[in-house]
């Protein structure tokens, strides 16, 4: 089992970066492959990005490939989100999610433990 804390969120103007952070529990977050979703108000959560265990490969949601990237630090049990040129759009509770698969996958109810979300708010 594993115990996901994310952190970072904040105001932002539109334009501007922000990096998340997850932090993870225990000594298996290595076999983990990790995925960061989104819910903005009244619509329903949805895939961002993803890494595999290893960190070499990554999948992005069109909506914000070449904007964000996704990486992890698997000796700090840290999976972490850039976002660069954030949009009112990417405006959302951000939620980072652990998988024990070894695909990527957008579906929500593919992954098996999420954390409680940190809230991202992009100003225009």
């Amino acid at each position: 089992q594993v115990q996901l804390v994310e952190s970072g969120g904040g105001l932002v103007q539109a334009g501007g970066s922000l990096r998340l952070s997850c932090a993870a529990s225990g000594r298996t977050f290595s076999s983990y492959l990790m995925g960061w979703f989104r819910q903005a108000p009244g619509k329903e959560r949805e895939f961002v990005a993803a890494i595999n265990q290893s960190g070499g490969g990554t999948y992005y949601a069109d909506s914000v490939k070449g904007r964000v990237f996704i990486s992890r630090d698997n000796a700090k049990n840290t999976v972490y989100l850039q976002m660069n040129s954030l949009k009112a759009e990417d405006t959302g509770v951000y939620y980072c999610a652990a998988t024990r698969a070894y695909y990527y996958s957008r579906r929500v109810d593919e992954y098996d433990y999420w954390g409680q979300g940190t809230l991202v708010t992009v100003s225009s």
